[in-house]
This record gives structure tokens, sequence and C-alpha cells, in this order.
């Protein structure tokens, strides 16, 4: 097993099962979180549960481009100037970008090139 892989899916996991606990713990309140956060939230949950059962999962770039969607939630829906919500997108979203680039690029490093 690919470690970088395996790291990629648990943060990807986590953040994600982080967005939505968030929708119920301290951010439901919020006008215009819960939809993002709970979409992007299982969406990340997903991928990365699917990676950590040994069924491929997503991809690195796509689990990067999950949590840059979750990065800019804040501002499209509008939720910015609540603390809460807006920091656990932000977080949440930040940390699945770094570690989902990180694995893209090492795999891209370590793949065998074809010429």
């Amino acid at each position: 097993m690919d470690l970088s892989k395996s790291l990629a899916d648990v943060v990807a996991f986590v953040a994600g099962l982080v967005a939505v606990l968030a929708v119920f713990v301290w951010a439901g309140d919020v006008d215009g979180a819960t939809l993002p956060l709970l979409v992007l939230g299982v969406l990340l949950l997903v991928s990365g549960l699917w990676g950590l059962l040994g069924a491929g999962g997503a991809s690195a770039w796509v689990t990067a481009a999950f949590g840059a969607l979750l990065v800019v939630s804040p501002w499209a829906y509008g939720f910015d100037g609540t603390a809460s919500a807006a920091w656990t997108a932000w977080l949440a979203g930040a940390v699945t970008v770094i570690v989902g680039l990180w694995t893209a690029l090492q795999n891209r490093v370590t793949s065998p090139t074809h010429v």
C-alpha cells in the first residue's frame, strides 16, 4: 500500500467528516453554509472511504479539487462572515488541497514514464 495515497484518503475522509459534522454541531444555524458543507463534505468522505477500502478511490487531483471548492465556498455562498462555518470550510479545504496536491505530485514523480 502506498503510504502517501492512504494518507490522502485518511485526510479526505476526516476533512469530509468534519465538514458534515459541522452542519449538525457548530455551524447548523448559519444561512448558506449547510448545502456546501454537506455536499462537499459527503463527496470528500465518500472519496476517502472508497480509497481506504481499497477500491481505488478518487484521484488525488479530484480530492484536491473538492478541497479547493470547500475553500472558496464561504465566499461563493456568502457565509464568510460567520466564523464557525467559514473557518471549518477554510481549514478542512486547505488541508485537503495541500495533502491532495502533495500526493498527486508524489505519484507523478514516482510513476514511470513511457516513451
